[in-house]
């Protein structure tokens, strides 16, 4: 081939790169201006005020196309498919408790994104920022609101393989006192002391004392529920194959998503509820994978996200084991009950 030839075809390669290219940019930016537009059928959602000490309410990330789009809302709890009150506040993750949200947002920059942590009041004002080093994941604020934690991917971003790191940490509101990361915590495997360069936690749920919480703990290729102590600074493993653990309102029982042998690597959990006193296990009837840390409705009931249409919907179903899984609402994602304590 001659010279001439390879400029032509590098120039010919050129051109084509530049062609696909341009065509990515157009449909993403087309496929983002729907995005502003209200889809028919969906939902119906208005701005207004949202607080977060509203009785009875469900406050959620909308994932509705629309000009609402990723913001706070609420509904009624008894009515949770009904039209929706917007915020104006943007999330990816949300929850809040007794007064106290917090809210992983993306920054968005010139080249990147980065993310922080949002500390919200009743009113959904800020009171608080923290970085965060990676893509938010997970947030819960404990029952008394006094304590928040969130969890990111500072490398991979999925848990279904065995490729991604984590990094969870816990605040408090009151003092603005950060953990930056659970790994500085001392462990205790198996009633002995453990330290291991693989380690990492997610999915922190909290109890009502202000002291304890609950978490997933990584390492060796396993998965535990670990039980942690935030004045003694030490987690200590309960139970095996645990992840994204949900403590129930009368702290007996966790939720929780476990792999189950023969299921695809890419979806590969299935929700279980964990009984803390006889630690034994409920597989509950919901067949298909769930890649969420599940909310208490109330002692009887879990809240959790699947994919949809928009993004993700939301479902129920009894925590005994029994029942279906039922649709409760379209295009939401990280729902938080106002009048009792999800954890």
């Amino acid at each position: 081939m001659t010279v001439r030839s390879r400029i032509i075809v590098l120039l010919s390669a050129v051109v084509v790169l530049a062609a696909v290219a341009l065509a990515a940019v157009l449909h993403a930016s087309a496929r983002a201006e729907r995005r502003d537009h209200t889809q028919a059928g969906g939902p119906e959602v208005t701005s207004g005020e949202v607080s977060l000490t509203t009785p009875g309410r469900m406050v959620f990330r909308n994932m509705a196309w629309g000009p609402h789009r990723d913001e706070l809302t609420t509904v009624p709890a008894s009515d949770p498919a009904g039209p929706r009150t917007a915020s104006g506040v943007k999330c990816l993750r949300f929850y809040a408790a007794s007064g106290t949200g917090v809210c992983l947002q993306a920054v968005h920059g010139a080249l990147s994104d980065t993310y922080r942590a949002v500390i919200l009041d009743a009113h959904l004002k800020t009171t608080a920022h923290y970085d965060v080093p990676g893509i938010p994941s997970r947030a819960r604020v404990s029952p008394t609101g006094h304590f928040a934690a969130w969890t990111a991917f500072v490398g991979g971003d999925s848990y279904a393989g065995t490729n991604f790191s984590t990094r969870t940490a816990i605040v408090d509101v009151r003092k603005g006192e950060l953990i930056p990361s659970l790994e500085a915590f001392r462990i205790v495997k198996d009633g002995h002391a453990y330290r291991a360069s693989d380690v990492n936690f997610w999915g922190v749920t909290f109890a009502t004392d202000d002291r304890t919480f609950y978490a997933t703990l990584a390492t060796k290729g396993k998965t535990y529920l670990v039980r942690g102590d935030l004045r003694t600074r030490t987690v200590t493993t309960l139970h095996t194959n645990v992840e994204c653990p949900s403590l129930s309102p009368d702290g007996t029982r966790i939720a929780y998503k476990k792999r189950v042998k023969g299921l695809s690597k890419d979806a590969p959990w299935r929700l279980y509820v964990l009984d803390l006193r006889t630690i034994r296990e409920t597989p509950l009837t919901e067949q298909r994978s769930v890649d969420d840390q599940a909310v208490w409705r109330d002692t009887h009931t879990l809240v959790y996200a699947l994919p949809g249409d928009y993004g993700a919907d939301l479902y129920e179903i009894p925590a005994d084991g029994t029942g279906k899984p039922r649709r409760i609402s379209t295009a939401a994602v990280s729902p938080a009950f106002l009048d009792q304590s999800s954890r």
